[in-house]
């Protein structure tokens, strides 16, 4: 008979190779593109062990829509990313332009309705106006100060509002 302390350490190992393997599987390869397929950071994201599961927001997006923390949970992950590894500047910049896309999506489809969100809205079609619609890589890495400028004025107007991602 296995003693209740070996199954709580067996409980807690399989629980980090399973925590492990989707955080592996999440993780971009150096030459990973972006392109029209689905972001592999969009495909599982898993909050740590120790967080407590957060309160369900009384405010639920339109069906089907995804929610803003969701999408601002993802573009604040961008953060651990970024062009000084070689080969990896191509598939951040265009992971950031993905999750930007995603939070304006997210924020136009809220309850709250796009005026509650006017200044991220506003940046994000400053930014489209400016990309045109030329999403490769050497005009990403042109308004790369740009691109990165827009999420963090958008990280920092969020954290002004943490019941938007709450």
């Amino acid at each position: 008979m296995i003693s209740l302390r070996a199954r709580h350490a067996l409980s807690v190992s399989t629980l980090v190779v399973v925590l492990s393997s989707l955080l592996l599987s999440c993780s971009g390869s150096p030459g990973t593109t972006s392109s029209d397929e689905e972001s592999p950071v969009r495909k599982t994201v898993s909050a740590p062990a120790t967080e407590e599961p957060a309160a369900p927001s009384t405010v639920e997006p339109a069906p089907g829509a995804e929610k803003v923390r969701d999408a601002f949970a993802r573009l604040q992950a961008t953060y651990n990313d970024g062009c000084t590894t070689p080969g990896n500047c191509e598939y951040f910049l265009g992971r950031v332009l993905d999750e930007l896309n995603s939070l304006d999506k997210a924020m136009k489809a809220d309850p709250q309705g796009p005026g509650h969100f006017k200044e991220p809205l506003a940046w994000n079609v400053e930014l489209r106006a400016e990309l045109g619609d030329d999403s490769s890589f050497e005009n990403l890495k042109k308004h790369q100060d740009l691109l990165t400028g827009t999420r963090d004025k958008i990280n920092t107007w969020m954290q002004g509002h943490p019941e938007d991602y709450r």
